[in-house]
């Protein structure tokens, strides 16, 4: 298959497309980013030359249209974090809700017959797990394009599957609110201190789980507009930082930040009935393979 990838550049991408360079797809990534050095540390050098790149931005219609044509499938990834839509929330909308209908307006017009996309867990409020009622911009923007993907299947038959994955953590995963797990990893492993940017209890989710998810909705046909949860394994920094002290006894990592914004009490749902291959990390040890990382390169 040929895959547009999205926001390919980035952490996520770097880990889905990994992935599709073990499966032999063609990948074409359409990012603003001018480095793949993320790519290159997480998929490898070979593959990283062996991927089209496209210098484009989400928010041009006609880049996403002309970058698309000639694939089976979007992954789109590209999107800007909940810091970044507080800041600026024209932009957020601009990045995260039109740049995701220019990827479903590309997909209807060269017949691309299947869109996975990134919602988030951020669509839930801290009131609710059950409901989504987002209190901060980047969630309600999420929240939209899942309404959105839905009006492309009821209008024109377009399938898609959407993930909202909890706190992704592992290697690469360097900016954000809830990258709290993965920089408490660097920080132990370069012997460095570090203070947790949020507290209480949330779903952490090993990045290869949330890209072996990307790879499973490629593989299956499922009819309709879906949305998945990915929660991982509910934690708090407390519960991380005791998987670090028993790699890293002395390491100087400590609480202290705001509460997390979303809900702590959100359930997975059926996503394992449709994707029944998705895989599942415990804790402890996806935090050994996000410190060996940043002790050693080591994937």
């Amino acid at each position: 298959m040929q895959i547009l990838v999205t926001g390919g550049a980035g952490f996520l991408g770097a880990w889905i497309c990994r992935r599709l360079s073990r499966r032999g797809d063609g990948v074409r990534i359409l990012d603003r980013a001018g480095s793949g050095d993320l790519l290159v540390a997480i998929a490898g050098a070979r593959f990283a030359a062996d991927c089209e790149w496209v210098h484009g931005d989400i928010t041009d219609a006609e880049a996403v249209a002309s970058t698309a044509r000639g694939c089976d499938a979007i992954i789109h990834l590209a999107g800007i974090l909940t810091l970044a839509c507080k800041e600026d929330p024209i932009r957020g909308a601009a990045v995260n809700l039109i740049g995701t209908l220019n990827v479903f307006e590309a997909a209807l017009r060269h017949g691309i017959p299947k869109v996975v996309y990134t919602s988030s867990a951020g669509v839930y409020g801290p009131q609710s797990g059950e409901h989504p009622v987002p209190v901060s911009q980047y969630g309600a923007f999420k929240l939209a394009c899942e309404g959105s993907a839905r009006a492309y299947f009821a209008d024109h038959g377009l399938p898609s599957i959407g993930f909202r994955p909890y706190v992704v953590y592992g290697p690469g995963r360097e900016s954000g609110l809830s990258a709290g797990p993965s920089l408490a990893c660097r920080a132990a492993a370069r012997g460095e201190a570090y203070v947790f940017p949020y507290e209480g209890a949330a779903g952490l989710v090993y990045v290869d789980d949330v890209a072996a998810a990307y790879e499973s909705a490629l593989r299956h046909d499922v009819p309709g507009a879906h949305v998945f949860n990915m929660i991982g394994e509910q934690a708090t920094p407390e519960d991380v930082i005791a998987a670090l002290r028993e790699l890293a006894p002395d390491c100087d990592i400590r609480t202290g930040g705001a509460a997390m914004p979303s809900a702590p009490d959100i359930a997975e749902g059926p996503l394992r009935d449709v994707l029944p291959d998705v895989p599942f990390t415990p804790l402890r040890d996806g935090i050994a393979r996000t410190f060996a990382f940043y002790r050693d390169g080591s994937l």
